[in-house]
């Protein structure tokens, strides 16, 4: 019984991704890497290196996800702008990731806080755009 439960909360989970507009898609993103370099961030204040580094590399997986679904061609300036703040993300992880300093991903985490925040906002006025 339990494996059914397990393959039923599996199913639920992968048809949640699979079925998610894309603005969601990107939304659950920047959820996913606030989540990770906030954890990140605690892993360098306990001294754990070991998960910070695999921290670090979860939030940059997802920033590189981000940065490969960008359309920079019907996007323009905008997209132009997004990709040098995720560039600029990577690189500051990066920094977190060989230094082992906080402020690194301290700073991370303000800057993804604020484009989730911005994308959140977008998701709203689309919406009442729509109804």
């Amino acid at each position: 019984m339990a494996l059914q439960n397990r393959s039923a909360y599996q199913s639920y989970q992968r048809n949640k991704y699979e079925t998610a507009s894309p603005h969601r898609l990107t939304l659950m993103l920047y959820n996913g890497a606030v989540q990770f370099a906030t954890r990140a961030e605690q892993a360098i204040q306990e001294g754990n290196v070991k998960d910070t580094n695999t921290f670090i590399q979860k939030t940059q997986d997802i920033v590189y996800e981000l940065l490969s679904s960008l359309n920079e061609r019907e996007g323009g300036e905008l997209a132009r702008n997004l990709k040098n703040i995720y560039l600029y993300i990577v690189e500051q992880l990066v920094q977190a990731n060989v230094k082992k300093e906080q402020g690194y991903v301290a700073e991370v985490i303000v800057l993804l806080k604020e484009l989730q925040s911005a994308w959140e906002q977008i998701g709203k006025e689309v919406s009442l755009g729509q109804a």
